[in-house]
């Protein structure tokens, strides 16, 4: 059984894939290519914004929207302790500081509650991540935002494809990010990533700072990086958004599945999808304060799991001079001790889904 299965995918659309390929190779427009502006203008399309803008990874598609915000040294940037490491490791590269707020029990999402109290004079953004696939409430995220006048950038590297009150992850806030990294939601064959916003200004920032921080050829108006998308990546990406939206209906069933079968499991918490949500389960994650016996156990049945952000960012050696401690952030370290992600991904047959379900139906968790 494999934790994600990205070759049943591959062998279905394969031959389209192929071509794409076989067209970049031909007009050998390697990078900025035609497959590149298609592929945004279909994305922006999708997600409901004018702006969407490719870029080389997830990370740097968080990169490039702090620094279009002007984002630099003195500065903070509000997001969590619970993610991967990119959404604080960006702030920090900037010179700015990252401000961790916990997180909710519930959604495992930045808890809104404790937001405002961790505004002060230097914050500059604020970036919550819509972890695992669903989002954060972003519409009291961003009414707080709008009072202490911030722009927000939704972390949605996990969330592509997902929708919270009817509209599209990556349309929540100023700034939408998301990644294209093999195992995402929609993910190419590579690295690669993309940002959205309907501000004009801030879309062309985002082209500018993408090729250096040239506005035209020879002319560098304001600082940059080498950030561009691949067109071999756009083009393999276009053939996989043909099958993307059924790739989310896909998910939904199968975390629906795991949901209602695991939610029988003695001393096991499975995700909790809020009411104006959807969610694309990026990762399937449970939590049980049994994580490493269940983690052994279905070793032994050759059943594959992982447990993301078990030591969370407020306790990284990178992170100590920010002076966090152990116990800081409760909600968040529960979590991060008891989180395990069982096999996910569209094509994740039933019987490999019963087969992983059986486990804990057999006792496992006791």
């Amino acid at each position: 059984m494999q934790f994600i299965d990205l070759k049943s995918r591959h062998l279905l659309i394969k031959d389209q894939i192929n071509a794409r390929i076989q067209t970049v190779m031909e007009h050998g427009q390697f990078i900025l290519g035609p497959e590149v502006r298609e592929l945004e203008e279909k994305l922006s399309h999708y997600v409901g914004v004018k702006h969407c803008v490719t870029v080389s990874s997830g990370t740097d598609s968080l990169l490039i929207a702090l620094m279009a915000l002007g984002v630099g040294a003195g500065d903070e940037v509000i997001t969590v302790p619970y993610t991967w490491i990119s959404s604080a490791e960006v702030i920090a590269l900037l010179g700015a500081k990252p401000v961790f707020v916990d997180i909710r029990p519930d959604t495992w999402n930045m808890d809104e509650s404790l937001l405002e109290s961790a505004i002060t004079e230097k914050t500059k953004a604020i970036m919550p991540v819509s972890i695992y696939g669903q989002c954060p409430d972003m519409d009291v995220i961003n009414n707080i935002a709008l009072k202490h006048n911030l722009p927000v950038i939704e972390d949605a590297a996990q969330s592509f494809g997902t929708t919270y009150k009817g509209k599209k992850s990556c349309n929540l806030s100023t700034i939408g990010s998301t990644s294209f990294f093999p195992s995402k939601p929609l993910g190419c064959y590579g690295d690669g990533g993309a940002l959205f916003t309907n501000d004009d200004e801030l879309a062309e920032k985002f082209r500018w700072i993408r090729v250096h921080g040239q506005e035209r050829k020879h002319h560098h108006p304001i600082l940059g990086v080498n950030g561009r998308m691949d067109t071999l990546q756009a083009a393999i990406l276009l053939e996989i958004f043909e099958v993307f939206p059924e790739e989310v209906t896909k998910r939904q069933k199968i975390g629906n599945r795991y949901n209602t079968e695991l939610s029988k499991a003695s001393r096991l918490e499975t995700p909790s999808i809020a009411p104006e949500n959807t969610s694309v389960f990026a990762q399937y994650t449970i939590l049980s304060e049994q994580r490493e016996s269940i983690l052994s156990s279905l070793k032994d049945k050759d059943i594959p799991s992982v447990s993301y952000y078990s030591v969370p960012l407020h306790l990284q050696p990178v992170f100590k001079d920010l002076g966090y401690k152990a116990g800081d952030f409760p909600v968040t370290e529960r979590i991060a001790n008891q989180c395990l992600s069982l096999p996910m991904s569209p094509y994740l047959s039933e019987e490999d889904q019963k087969q992983v379900i059986d486990a804990f139906a057999n006792n496992l968790t006791l």
